[in-house]
């Protein structure tokens, strides 16, 4: 009888422990997602939107997307990967000498949520030292490598002078490689201050000039992250 009573006890310690485990963990995750300095839209009260690229490969699609936003006059935000940039400088010196904006990707395209405080400042600072000792131009805006951050990679951010961006709508041009699908995906149910995220690849340049188009004859101002916020 006792031992089945001590069982018993146990049973219900190892219930409540795990309740507390999970209730913390849901706690982090909605504090997380909760967090007011990331940002998610723009300014809704206005027609601006960013068809914003993130770039760590695409080389051979991305004068191909510079020379259609030029036709549109478009100018847009590329979110360039450190590492990347290192070996393709003269194209990120290309993206910038055409107006577009710069932002910071990291360095290594590691998932920052996993990282400590520290390495997350380090992947956001080499990469910020790349373009400023190539180009002279201090970025002041950070995309966490697919999407994976956390309290503390925010904190790293906000401690180096940038602020997250995130995204309202994504494309996931980098896996489905279907033109008419990446169209819609950008342009559906299209709001003020919307973020629409996106990559150098060949079915996103096959489909941005649609895009553009939509965007243009349906109101909205497509330009830079920074013009949304």
């Amino acid at each position: 009888m006792k031992k089945s009573l001590v069982v018993a006890n146990i049973i219900i310690v190892a219930m409540f422990i795990a309740l507390i485990g999970l209730s913390f963990s849901n706690s982090l995750a909605l504090e997380t997602k909760a967090d007011s300095r990331v940002i998610y839209q723009g300014n809704t009260s206005l027609n601006n939107i960013c068809f914003m690229v993130n770039v760590y490969q695409g080389n051979e699609y991305i004068e191909q997307m510079l020379d259609i936003f030029d036709i549109y006059n478009v100018k847009t935000t590329f979110f360039v990967g450190g590492s990347w940039a290192v070996k393709n400088i003269d194209l990120v010196k290309e993206i910038y000498a055409r107006g577009h904006e710069l932002g910071n990707h990291g360095f290594y395209h590691k998932d920052q949520d996993k990282l400590d405080f520290e390495t997350n400042c380090q992947e956001i600072d080499l990469c910020h030292k790349v373009v400023s000792e190539n180009l002279g131009v201090n970025m002041s805006l950070f995309a966490p490598p697919s999407g994976a951050y956390n309290v503390t990679t925010v904190d790293a951010a906000v401690s180096l002078n940038y602020t997250t961006i995130m995204w309202t709508r994504d494309t996931i041009d980098w896996r489905d490689q279907d033109a008419n699908l990446i169209y819609n995906r950008a342009i559906k149910d299209l709001s003020n201050g919307d973020l629409v995220l996106m990559h150098p690849t060949e079915k996103t340049v096959e489909a941005l000039s649609d895009i553009l188009e939509y965007a243009k004859n349906n109101g909205f101002n497509p330009t830079t992250v920074t013009n949304c916020l």
